[in-house]
């Protein structure tokens, strides 16, 4: 089946499924090289990236879009997450998507919120899962069930949500889940800011104070000869003169640990509020070592996927 899109061209429709059995059916025929793009739908660039990306790795790509309730906290933007599947459909297909799974929460958890979850360890309690409780156990619980269910090869993640690639590495390593994860560079708008769906919340007045994220994370890579305590001071310079940003946390941390970092291959991580949007962003930091050696190739180049220490 095809479908038509705004500009007229043809392109073939992915298969949709709305539920387990669908699901089987849609992958029954699938190759033997598969991969996985786990999305909460409003797609944009920056998930096109990632399909692009996972078609490079395997024969067959399929994308879940699907909004976890358990990630998100009682105070935050579940209700009004951003739902676009019409358009979402458009993208898949021009991106040739061959199975769009798309459950509802009583698809994915049958019997209510689960009684048993993935601990996301000692780690997911750190940067974001300080300001977020509970926030990594519910993205690692729907990813362990997204894996099960599509049963792929290889599984991508955006390096944006650089601590939430780390910890579905560290799981899928632990647990033995034979799932190859790979992290794709974050996608940004020309001017910098790094795509995400909650983007659509901004007015133009607040986009132009979110363009401080990038520019921190800028001016702290361009201090790190000085050391940690150079990255953070410049970072925090750039964010301290925008008035229309809150900032949530701002770390610097080892890249495998997620640790504060002290040399090496290290992240810059960035949290703020934009009005009541919350935005992240994050940068690699090449630290120099403390034996002299210049810093890690992961630390250089935003290709390389993070790996546990």
């Amino acid at each position: 089946m095809s479908v038509a899109l705004a500009s007229g061209a043809a392109v073939r429709a992915p298969l949709v499924a709305d539920s387990r059995d669908g699901l089987v059916a849609a992958l029954a025929e699938a190759a033997q090289s598969r991969a996985v793009v786990m999305t909460m739908g409003a797609l944009h660039a920056g998930h096109a990236a990632l399909i692009r990306a996972a078609r490079r790795e395997a024969d067959h790509v399929t994308v879940t879009i699907f909004v976890n309730p358990l990630q998100f906290g009682p105070a935050e933007d579940l209700g009004r997450y951003p739902r676009a599947f019409d358009a979402d459909l458009d993208l898949c297909a021009r991106e040739r998507v061959d199975v769009v799974f798309a459950p509802t929460p009583d698809v994915v958890y049958p019997g209510g919120e689960p009684a048993v979850t993935v601990d996301p360890g000692p780690a997911g309690s750190l940067l974001e899962g300080a300001s977020r409780p509970g926030h990594f156990a519910g993205v690692l619980t729907v990813v362990a069930k997204l894996l099960h269910l599509t049963r792929p090869n290889v599984a991508l993640f955006g390096e944006k949500d650089f601590q939430q690639l780390v910890l579905i590495q560290a799981m899928a390593d632990d647990l033995d889940f034979g799932v190859r994860v790979v992290g794709v560079p974050t996608v940004r708008e020309d001017d910098g800011l790094a795509l995400s769906s909650r983007n659509r919340y901004l007015s133009p007045h607040q986009r132009a104070s979110a363009l401080a994220l990038s520019r921190a994370l800028a001016a702290g890579s361009a201090a790190a000869a000085g050391g940690p305590d150079a990255v953070l001071a410049a970072a925090r310079a750039v964010l301290d003169s925008e008035p229309g940003l809150r900032v949530d946390r701002l770390d610097l941390v080892d890249s495998t640990t997620l640790l504060p970092a002290s040399s090496g291959s290290s992240r810059l991580l960035v949290a703020a509020f934009v009005g009541t949007t919350r935005l992240i962003d994050n940068v690699a930091v090449p630290l120099p070592r403390l034996d002299g050696q210049p810093p890690s190739a992961l630390a250089a180049s935003p290709d390389a996927s993070p790996r546990k220490a």
